[in-house]
């Protein structure tokens, strides 16, 4: 998920890393040093030449993401003031090529102040545009140029009066939640899952508190007070995905399979009572590898946070979970497990394989929905089968309000998220159990392991599952999921003839 609700482009023109940067030549013109000292926040600055906010064209978002250039990577700094009601001061480090000739940049961000930018070392004229900051560089970036921007700014924790997400702030400090489009209330970016890019996170905070981020630790440095923590991904990463944890943690180590380290993030007057569920981590890691294949990271781990977000979330190595879902005694142990494998399986369906527009996001979740009940049938006895005629009784009136999974109706307005709904959980899962029917389990599961390791580390969109589905199945499935996927009503299920979709209410007479 995100959101796993509570019940109640392509890098084919990437250089090579070592490629020189390009140089830029003398400046045409000086920026005032005013400018560059003062700290001005992105939507009052007025720019020098109209700007306006750019996208990749994303059905649900179009205006999340920019064109013209792909991200390699972020090196992100925050500072944390020891309050998660202060900004925090950043800078946010983006080395990128151009795809195509550039005279400005646009970059995702909404949420901050920014104080100065620059361009390959040199101050640039920076403005804002819709939820855009809009750099302008001393000189034209010429197509397949490597260029270094450079952002100082704060990032607020405090959500904006109609927008939640990016920072989530806990009992004890700070995590994140940027699915699906707001990354960019936090740093600077290209805020769409279709870039994907290497990450290192410092994080600066006072004595008592601890930082845990994405991927791996690489530097912890105490100076006075204050300790930094530095943490960088062995693998690409979707912005959405970004994680940091600021608190007064307990981090806790353990072995996965192959010897991975499984390392969990908890409150540290909790960790007696949250270890019964953190020692499950290992043995739920060898039963998704002994379904999909290798693990696809670098670490895996659990961040149990003190928050009330309604939701877990995926993020990349390090799953955010409430920690109320772990303590709350209503919550049948079955079912807390395979919310744990829900999460897990995502960092093969969703963080590994991204999904290439936010219309893909059924490969996200119904791939995680699909494990989850699987996990459940097979530890808890509650049956797949059971599960799936059920959401079939109610797939039309899912494909009603929500759309067909693969044709999610657009967010309403001032709810983003409001793009997961149950027509990509276990509408999705249905699909997913009506092509087993459809073409044997025996190829099902060659396909599973196949879209994992085909596209690990990149996108993919839903041709692209069609399309390997037919290879591995020897048939052209093109009609079979066009149906499934984009249907108004739920294709007859193979194997089940009897079952039955209940209508959706017809609308009320006026």
């Amino acid at each position: 998920m995100p959101l796993t609700p509570h019940p109640g482009p392509a890098h084919a023109d990437r250089p090579e890393p070592d490629a020189p940067r390009r140089r830029i030549g003398p400046a045409r013109r000086r920026k005032a040093a005013a400018l560059l000292a003062s700290a001005v926040s992105v939507c009052l600055l007025a720019a020098s030449a109209p700007a306006e906010p750019l996208g990749v064209g994303d059905r649900l978002f179009p205006q999340l993401g920019n064109p013209g250039y792909n991200v390699a990577s972020y090196d992100l700094s925050f500072h944390y003031p020891g309050s998660n009601s202060k900004p925090l001061t950043a800078v946010t480090t983006i080395d990128a090529w151009t795809t195509t000739d550039l005279d400005r940049i646009n970059l995702d961000f909404a949420h901050g102040e920014v104080r100065s930018v620059e361009v390959d070392g040199r101050p640039a004229e920076f403005t804002g545009a819709g939820e855009d900051l809009v750099v302008t560089p001393d000189e034209p970036l010429p197509r397949g140029s490597w260029m270094r921007i450079t952002v100082r700014h704060t990032s607020d924790p405090v959500s904006a009066a109609d927008r939640d997400g990016g920072w989530v702030r806990t009992a004890d400090g700070l995590a994140m939640a940027n699915q699906a489009d707001v990354a960019h209330l936090v740093f600077p970016c290209n805020d769409h899952p279709s870039d994907k890019a290497m990450f290192t996170i410092r994080i600066t905070a006072p004595d008592g508190y601890t930082a845990v981020a994405n991927g791996l630790p690489t530097d912890v440095d105490r100076v006075g007070r204050a300790t930094t923590w530095t943490y960088r991904t062995q693998h690409p990463m979707a912005t959405e995905l970004a994680q940091v944890s600021i608190g007064r943690s307990a981090v806790l180590h353990r072995a996965g399979p192959h010897g991975l380290p499984v390392r969990d993030v908890v409150p540290a007057k909790d960790r007696a009572a949250l270890e019964p569920w953190l020692k499950k981590t290992p043995a739920q890691l060898a039963w998704m590898e002994n379904k999909v294949g290798t693990y696809p990271f670098e670490t895996y781990g659990l961040l149990m946070a003190t928050a009330d977000t309604g939701f877990e979330l995926e993020t990349q190595t390090l799953s955010l979970f409430e920690k109320d879902l772990f303590t709350e005694p209503a919550y049948p142990k079955w079912y807390v497990e395979s919310i744990m494998v829900h999460e897990l399986s995502h960092q093969w369906f969703g963080d590994s394989v991204s999904p290439r527009t936010w219309s893909d996001l059924w490969l996200n979740e119904g791939h995680a929905t699909w494990y989850e009940a699987l996990y459940a049938e097979e530890k808890a006895g509650r049956t797949l089968e059971a599960r799936m005629k059920a959401a079939y009784g109610a797939s039309d009136r899912w494909r009603a309000t929500g759309g067909p999974p693969a044709a999610p109706k657009p967010p309403k307005p001032g709810q983003k998220i409001s793009i997961f709904r149950p027509n990509v959980y276990d509408g999705a899962a249905l699909v997913l159990y009506a092509l087993r029917q459809e073409i044997g389990r025996r190829s099902f599961e060659s396909l599973e392991r196949a879209w994992v390791e085909v596209h690990r580390d990149g996108t993919a969109s839903t041709g692209d599952f069609v399309h390997l589905a037919s290879v591995i199945s020897g048939r052209d499935l093109g009609g079979f999921f066009q149906g499934w996927l984009y249907g108004e009503k739920t294709p007859p299920m193979p194997g089940h003839p009897d079952w039955k979709a209940v209508a959706p209410a017809a609308a009320p007479v006026k």
